[in-house]
């Protein structure tokens, strides 16, 4: 077994650091503080190459395997939740969807400006009412001659209300099945049509400066063209995103763990109480001890996913085992980095106080850790 990353992934990890540090760390916490989304940024990001990372080049991507896209968002979580969050959602949400099931007029409409950065894309799935229960959609779309006719509404959906986004993929009911249950359909909405409107949402806990949405359908009619894949396999569709989107969470939680943990060795080795650095304690250095240790039991398992998924080989599982301990161990090293820097973590002219907040999204988001641990006892053959 060959555990070591290829001269081109170490190169990337470096790039991507090196770019982490210079260009976002002088800037998240302001822009974390004023709930900004920065153009700025992400113009950069864009010109260093982290959209449409594992997109073929014939569709204006970088061609790279998935496990280096997860590198490169893991290196941005080291810094910065909230870009790595555009990064992540913008890769696996957002173009995921569009490169995997788009038809080939599809695929060369959008992937382009999306891969390029110039444009971000939606993944319309949660509702007020339809969370963890994804396939309770309420959001309708009735065909009426050519074209789909959508209401309703979609909740907590990233990089849809920038004035760069494009759109965004809709699960809508489409009809009902004949068993009975309703038949889920995607369908693609582009900015700028009618009966369709986006609303920023403001006063999140965590990812302040990444752009999270409302969306809101009223008789919004698009094209039947519009459909993304066959009619009633929406549903399929949205949680094979999940998957590959799940490793990118996982990506997030490991990045921000390391984050974590580098910040808290620093600041205990610099910190001297009782005639010594706070390191030196016992209790504490164990508490550093135990970051390692499950930091790196975390990459290993987060890269085996990424390994399997490469070599097209089954990866549900392990994909939601690593998005899940990823996620709590980000859980457990904020809060270990927290303690380790006392009445200071709580200040936010430290980045910790940013990371601790960051991290609970992580145990939420794209599948809660309740909801990880029923898909894992089913996929083990428990439920």
């Amino acid at each position: 077994m060959d555990f070591s990353l290829s001269m081109d992934q170490e190169i990337l990890r470096k790039s991507v650091r090196d770019f982490a540090e210079k260009e976002i760390k002088p800037v998240a916490r302001e822009l974390d503080e004023r709930e900004e989304f920065s153009y700025e940024t992400m113009s950069k990001m864009a010109e260093i190459g982290l959209f449409g990372m594992f997109v073929a080049e014939e569709y204006g991507g970088q061609g790279m395997d998935y496990l280096s896209y997860i590198i490169a968002t893991e290196e941005m979580a080291r810094v910065d939740g909230s870009h790595a969050a555009t990064v992540a959602a913008g890769n696996s949400l957002g173009i995921g969807p569009l490169y995997y099931f788009g038809s080939e007029e599809q695929k060369r409409k959008h992937l382009p400006r999306l891969c390029s950065g110039e444009a971000l894309w939606g993944f319309g799935l949660t509702e007020p009412n339809a969370g963890s229960d994804a396939s309770n959609s309420r959001t309708n779309a009735v065909l009426d001659g050519d074209s789909w006719v959508i209401n309703g509404s979609k909740i907590f959906i990233t990089n849809a209300s920038t004035r760069i986004s494009a759109g965004a993929t809709v699960l809508c009911r489409t009809g009902t099945r004949e068993d009975g249950r309703p038949e889920l359909s995607c369908i693609l909405v582009e900015q700028g049509t009618p009966g369709y409107e986006t609303r920023e949402m403001h006063g999140k806990l965590m990812w302040r400066a990444s752009n999270t949405s409302e969306l809101y359908f009223d008789d919004c009619r698009v094209p039947e063209e519009n459909r993304l894949g066959p009619r009633g396999h929406g549903f399929y569709q949205m949680m094979q995103t999940l998957d590959g989107g799940r490793l990118s969470i996982g990506a997030m939680g490991l990045g921000g763990a390391q984050g974590c943990f580098e910040m808290a060795l620093k600041y205990s080795k610099e910190r001297v109480q009782f005639g010594k650095p706070i390191a030196n304690f016992q209790v504490n250095s164990f508490k550093l001890a135990d970051m390692a240790l499950e930091i790196e039991c975390a990459r290993l398992l987060l890269y085996k996913a990424c390994w399997l998924r490469d070599n097209n080989q089954p990866f549900s599982k392990v994909a939601a085992m690593a998005k899940l301990y990823c996620s709590e161990v980000m859980y457990r090293a904020a809060n270990h980095a927290v303690q380790l820097h006392g009445g200071y973590g709580l200040m936010k002219e430290y980045d910790i106080e940013r990371f601790y907040r960051d991290q609970k999204l992580l145990e939420i988001g794209e599948g809660t850790s309740e909801v990880q641990r029923i898909v894992i006892a089913r996929l083990i053959g428990a439920l």
